[in-house]
C-alpha cells in the first residue's frame, strides 16, 4: 500500500510518549524540508529516557509513521520505544537475556508504536509500503517500524507479549519498569524450555507460573521472522 504525496509536502504528527507522558503535536517538515525547531523538539521527545540523552532523529522513519497513520486514518499515536543509547543497550545486554547487539533503535531509525485502534491495519499498511522492518505484536497492540532492511516478524504468543495491562476494566500501556520485569520472566521461561525440551508438561507449567509473563520492545525474541529480526 503506497501513500501518494507530493515531494516536500508539509507533514505533521500528534504523538504521546508512554514512558514520559510528554507530547509532540505539530508539523515536523514543510516544503523546504525538516523544520529545525521541530527536529530539536523531537530529539528530546524521542530520547533515551533511561539516561535522559537525545539521539539522532530520522525524518524517513517519521515519514514512515506519518504515512502509516494516514493510510489507516489514524490521527494520534503513542510511542513506546524510540532512540536507545549504546550505553543503555550494553547495560541491557549485560543484565537481560535476548537484547539485540545491533538495533535500529541505536540509530534513531526505529519506533515502537501503538494506537487507540487499527493496529492490525497499521501492520498491513506498513508491510505494503516496504520501507524497512515491521514487527507485529498482536496481543500487545503495537507494531515496530524502522527504516533499516526490509523484513518482517511477528510475536503473537498468547498471554506473553502483553504491553497493555487491564485494571478496573480499562487498558493502559505498561511502564518501562513493568515491561522489563515481564521480559526477564519471559526470557527465563524461554531459556528453561531450551534446556529442558522434553520436560514434563507440569514442569514447564510450573516454570511459567514462577515468573511474570513478559514483553518489552527493546529485545529480540524471534517470533515469526522473515529476514533478520534485530531491531
Amino acid at each position: 500500500m503506497a501513500v501518494q504525496r507530493l515531494p516536500g509536502a508539509p507533514r505533521r504528527l500528534d504523538l504521546r510518549n508512554a514512558n514520559t507522558g510528554e507530547s509532540f503535536v505539530g508539523p515536523y517538515r514543510d516544503r523546504d524540508g525538516p523544520i529545525p525547531s521541530a527536529v530539536t523538539d523531537l530529539a528530546h521527545f524521542l530520547r533515551d529516557h533511561h539516561v535522559d540523552r537525545e539521539g539522532p532523529v530520522s525524518i524517513p522513519t517519521l515519514d514512515f509513521l506519518a504515512d502509516v497513520m494516514e493510510a489507516i486514518g489514524q490521527k494520534k499515536a503513542t510511542i513506546l520505544s524510540a532512540y536507545r543509547t549504546p550505553e543503555t543497550n550494553r547495560m541491557l545486554r549485560e543484565r537481560y537475556f535476548g537484547v539485540a547487539e545491533k538495533s535500529q533503535h541505536l540509530l534513531g531509525k526505529a519506533l515502537d508504536v501503538t494506537f487507540d485502534g487499527s493496529v492490525a491495519k497499521a501492520e498491513r499498511a506498513a508491510l505494503g509500503m516496504r520501507r524497512g522492518g515491521v514487527g507485529w505484536y498482536p496481543n500487545s497492540h503495537f507494531i515496530h517500524i524502522d527504516t533499516g532492511p526490509v523484513r518482517h516478524w511477528e510475536l503473537g504468543y498468547t498471554g506473553v507479549d502483553t504491553m497493555l495491562s487491564s485494571r478496573g476494566g480499562r487498558h493502559r500501556v505498561l511502564t518501562q519498569r513493568e515491561m522489563m520485569a515481564r521480559y526477564r520472566a519471559y526470557a527465563r521461561r524461554e531459556f528453561n524450555e531450551r534446556r529442558h525440551p522434553f520436560a514434563p508438561r507440569e514442569f514447564m507449567l510450573q516454570q511459567r507460573r514462577n515468573g511474570d509473563i513478559v514483553v518489552d520492545t527493546d529485545f529480540v525474541l524471534g517470533g515469526t521472522s522473515h529476514g533478520q529480526t534485530g531491531r
